[in-house]
């Protein structure tokens, strides 16, 4: 047994329980003083639990990723739901706080996102291929959280409420308004608010294979000449519009860039223009990223506390006209995704291979608890460059939503 590791896990474990093997055959029973989930882990390898003792948030997603941590009797989401339930424990992992902490004191680095920067982000996770994300995305493949007005919507009913939802935010109110949506991914908001809305859109993106695919579903759709895509960096628009939409793209901005992002929207929008931004954001305040996602899935993302959202904000004078939390919805959302993706687990494999599916199921199984029992929620800011740009109540986007 891993006497250091036994020591971290009795006081790590408040809340349920967790059985844990050891690379020896040993087994140790770990009981929280709180109810909870229960789940069981073997470490097959002492690498495995040096991971786990010294720099656990990149080690366990590893030590998966290689095959040294199996669950025992339970499933990743189990195991997952269990340690990151503790992760929230205040005495926590002293190994992962001093790591955390060192994470904190280099996070503008990390998150320093200049454009050539950007450009290698972005490809490292929206590149990997169409045939992927058609796996266990909806049909318009809405890569972000997703709207449930009741709860019980399909994925595909919970996407298209979410566009609807953003557009009567943007308060289109008359024929042939201008968009720019910054991260337009594969099209589908930007055509949704030409064809449905009369609008006339340029999205923006770093993305070559979104880039492809949102041109060619343009002129599919017949929409080429209200709706034009370009390979751009935010930073090099210099149009003014009358409406600006973001939707999943200011998780990749970084927090030096923050200033400089709304500063661009701001130049960027007409006198009496709106802009709607929606991210993902967490609820206890200014932290960093999980170093196993800032490795493997998202490098130089991040998800912002409001308080230093608002603080880039307030010096560009532009007004936060709407705010609205999303808590759950984002966590049925991905729990969705993780179904697809698990239906269709040998398909991907057949793409790449047993390492990477194992790397995805991680990251879901993971992404979805950081909501569920982490503090992670989207947040939805209405912003204006005059305080008389939008109507005196929110009224009119449920009446919007209504007629949509």
């Amino acid at each position: 047994m891993n006497k250091p590791l036994d020591y971290i896990l009795r006081k790590f474990i408040s809340a349920g329980s967790l059985d844990v093997t050891f690379a020896n055959g040993k087994t140790s029973h770990y009981q929280g003083t709180t109810p909870g989930p229960h789940a069981a882990m073997r470490l097959t390898t002492p690498a495995a639990e040096r991971s786990l003792l010294l720099n656990p948030g990149l080690g366990f997603g590893e030590s998966w990723m290689d095959g040294s941590i199996t669950p025992l009797n339970c499933t990743l989401y189990d195991l997952l739901h269990v340690l990151m339930l503790n992760a929230m424990n205040p005495a926590g992992h002293i190994g992962e706080s001093l790591a955390a902490a060192a994470r904190y004191l280099r996070r503008k680095k990390i998150q320093f996102n200049p454009e050539s920067r950007s450009r290698k982000n972005v490809a490292h996770h929206y590149d990997l291929g169409e045939p992927l994300y058609d796996l266990f995305l909806d049909k318009d493949r809405q890569y972000s959280c997703a709207y449930f007005r009741t709860g019980n919507e399909t994925l595909d009913e919970a996407q298209e409420a979410k566009k609807h939802h953003i557009a009567a935010k943007l308060l289109l109110n008359r024929p042939d308004l201008s968009v720019l949506d910054i991260g337009c991914g594969w099209g589908g908001m930007a055509l949704t608010l030409a064809k449905d809305y009369g609008a006339t859109v340029t999205g923006v993106t770093l993305s070559t294979e979104q880039l492809r695919t949102a041109r060619a579903r343009a002129e599919a759709a017949a929409l080429s000449d209200r709706v034009r895509f370009e390979l751009m960096d935010y930073r090099h628009v210099s149009t003014q519009y009358d409406r600006i939409v973001s939707v999943g793209m200011f998780e990749h901005v970084g927090i030096a860039h923050y200033r400089t992002f709304f500063e661009k929207i701001r130049d960027c929008l007409t006198e009496d223009g709106v802009a709607l931004i929606h991210s993902i954001g967490r609820n206890d305040g200014p932290g960093t990223t999980n170093p196993w996602i800032d490795k493997y899935i998202f490098p130089g993302g991040y998800s912002p506390c409001l308080s230093e959202t608002f603080a880039a904000i307030e010096p560009t004078g532009l007004w936060v006209t709407d705010c609205e939390i999303l808590r759950l919805h984002y966590a049925k959302t991905i729990a969705i995704w993780r179904d697809r993706f698990a239906k269709n687990r040998d398909k991907a494999k057949a793409l790449y291979d047993e390492r990477f599916c194992r790397m995805f199921e991680f990251y879901l199984a993971g992404a979805e608890l950081s909501f569920r029992v982490q503090g992670h929620m989207n947040f939805q800011l209405q912003l204006t460059r005059s305080q008389t740009a939008v109507p005196l109540t929110r009224d009119y986007i449920t009446g919007a939503e209504n007629r949509a």
